[in-house]
């Protein structure tokens, strides 16, 4: 009995889909406290995303000043420079970047004053790691360029090419 499984016209058609050509999103992480910046780093990174993290509002500025990020999660009360002063630089300098405010008080009135400095979304600490992973990929689903946003139904039929050419 032939040996089917070496030639590639009659290998099984059920050959995975090839690996998405975009890049990894850019998310930077604003936490103060050491632990969860720490988890939520490990968390978005396990999840696929390239994340960088910075302990307080200066390192963050610095590094949104250096870097191209795709999404931005910040605490409301880190050090240096606030959430909000962060969202205030962001405007000031026309960055266009969504950002997640985490905080367990918002400060509803600065939104209040400020329409503009509204973040993307919010997350009331404490709040879980679904919460976290939920908010971050509708954020950045609703911020999708449109060459992202194609996807292939997993019922995609993909065949290789030499099954093509077959008569």
């Amino acid at each position: 009995m032939e040996d089917t499984s070496t030639h590639p016209a009659r290998q099984s058609a059920a050959v995975p889909l090839p690996a998405q050509s975009n890049p990894p999103r850019r998310i930077l992480v604003v936490e103060g406290d050491d632990r969860l910046r720490s988890q939520n780093t490990e968390v978005l990174i396990r999840y696929g995303y390239h994340v960088d993290a910075a302990e307080d509002g200066a390192v963050a500025w610095k590094a949104l000043k250096s870097g191209s990020y795709d999404l931005l999660i910040t605490e409301h009360n880190v050090a240096k420079i606030t959430g909000i002063e962060l969202l205030k630089a962001l405007r000031a300098a026309r960055i266009t970047l969504p950002v997640i405010m985490a905080a367990g008080n918002l400060p509803k009135w600065e939104f209040t004053l400020n329409p503009r400095l509204e973040p993307a979304a919010t997350l009331l600490k404490p709040y879980t790691t679904a919460e976290l992973l939920g908010t971050v990929q509708a954020i950045l689903r609703v911020h999708a360029s449109p060459a992202d946003q194609i996807v292939l139904p997993l019922s995609w039929p993909y065949r290789t090419p030499t099954d093509r050419l077959r008569p």
